[in-house]
């Protein structure tokens, strides 16, 4: 290894570029489902969820999620059906919801802005808050007034530095003043949650879409312990309030947060697991590697190993002088990889932060040793096939060979 420096150190930058990029991708994808689930956490554990389905399909299949994605319109869920909930004996609270978009502008700045329209109880439930000013009334709801709480993003970058209370802003074609400004939310799966404008829901409804149903309905429990009980409760009522005898036929899905979030960390385990796998694949490229050049070390030292065997060296003395360099070859960049690895998530996780990302930094023990023992594992699997093959060299005609 020393007399073929350059060689080696090709060698060995193979397995430290697999080795890293497994380090990598692990501890990036941890972190980012901690921060998901954090920010999913943020609405409140405590929480029976109704969203529109597509008849016959599953909440979470791709008929269901595709169609809503090329424009399927459910229209059954109203806000009856949200009063209707609030009356369940383990319902505390509940709030609708309704999004849409439209051309927002203020001065000289237009935008297409995500709407978010709900009800006062939204104030209640969510954890957010108001930070300057007030949020929307039950009678400003009622009333269909003319009223709007805008998130941060949106104060940037119409207002700046100005305050924006009481200043009028333009929502199509309609004038709103703002009444508000939300706390910072953050993003969730890469949504910026303060890039919204709030406004009553039965507003948005009448004034800007020009309809009367809703898409989901968020429903605060007293007790979650019985939180599944009160899902099937919902169910049941829904299909009354609907006429569904079929539950294939559900136009709605019910789901808790804990039901959520365990679909949600189902998935993003499959994506990690292919993610690694695609990682891994640079592994199994640095392995080939080495045993590609063993092999052109097995050949150049073919005189070597034909003067070993005739000072007394057995088949199995030549055998591990190769396995042990190619197994020192694999640790050494698997060592390297690690600490490169490690490195390379931190600075991922500093420069996420300065983005307004809260991605942790998370190292697994279980990584570090998962890519450890498949590091020493490559090693031995393809360096054992070139110090065969050194081994079985007849030592005679090995000495045959130029020096």
């Amino acid at each position: 290894m020393r007399r073929n420096k350059t060689r080696a150190i090709l060698t060995i930058l193979g397995i430290v570029i697999g080795i890293m990029a497994v380090i990598t991708v692990m501890s990036a994808g941890q972190g980012l489902q901690g921060f998901i689930t954090g920010q999913i956490s943020k609405f409140g554990s405590n929480l029976v969820v109704v969203e529109i389905k597509i008849p016959n399909t599953s909440h979470v299949s791709p008929q269901n999620v595709g169609g809503m994605a090329y424009g399927i319109s459910i229209t059954t869920l109203t806000l009856a059906d949200a009063e209707a909930i609030k009356k369940l004996p383990n319902i505390k609270n509940n709030y609708p919801i309704l999004m849409g978009q439209q051309v927002v502008s203020y001065g000289e700045e237009n935008k297409q802005v995500m709407l978010w329209g709900t009800t006062e109880s939204f104030n209640e439930i969510d954890t957010t808050g108001v930070a300057q000013g007030r949020f929307f009334t039950e009678e400003d709801d009622k009333s269909l007034a003319n009223v709007s709480l805008i998130g941060k993003t949106i104060q940037d970058k119409f207002f700046g530095g100005e305050d924006p209370l009481n200043k009028m802003i333009k929502i199509g074609r309609q004038k709103f003043i703002v009444i508000g400004v939300m706390n910072k939310r953050g993003s969730i799966m890469f949504f910026d949650l303060d890039n919204m404008i709030y406004l009553p829901i039965r507003t948005l409804q009448k004034k800007i879409m020009g309809i009367d149903h809703i898409i989901e309905i968020e429903n605060q429990v007293y007790d979650n312990d019985i939180a599944d009980q009160t899902a099937e409760e919902i169910t049941q009522l829904m299909r009354q309030r609907h006429n569904i005898a079929d539950p294939n036929k559900d136009d709605f899905s019910v789901m808790t947060m804990t039901q959520a979030l365990d679909i949600f960390n189902t998935v993003f385990g499959a994506i990690n697991l292919l993610l690694i796998a695609i990682a891994g694949i640079s592994l199994v490229v640095g392995g080939v590697g080495i045993m590609n050049i063993m092999y052109v070390s097995v050949s150049e030292r073919t005189y070597e190993i034909g003067l070993r065997k005739s000072f007394g060296a057995t088949n199995r003395n030549i055998l591990w002088q190769f396995l042990w360099e190619a197994i020192i070859i694999t640790l050494l960049g698997a060592i390297i990889g690690l600490i490169l690895g490690i490195g390379l998530s931190f600075l991922i996780a500093v420069v996420a932060t300065a983005q307004g990302i809260g991605l942790s930094f998370v190292i697994n023990v279980n990584s570090i040793f998962l890519a450890g023992a498949f590091s020493f594992t490559l090693g031995l699997t393809f360096g054992v096939f070139p110090a065969v093959s050194a081994a079985r060299l007849d030592p005679v005609e090995a000495l045959r060979a130029q020096k």
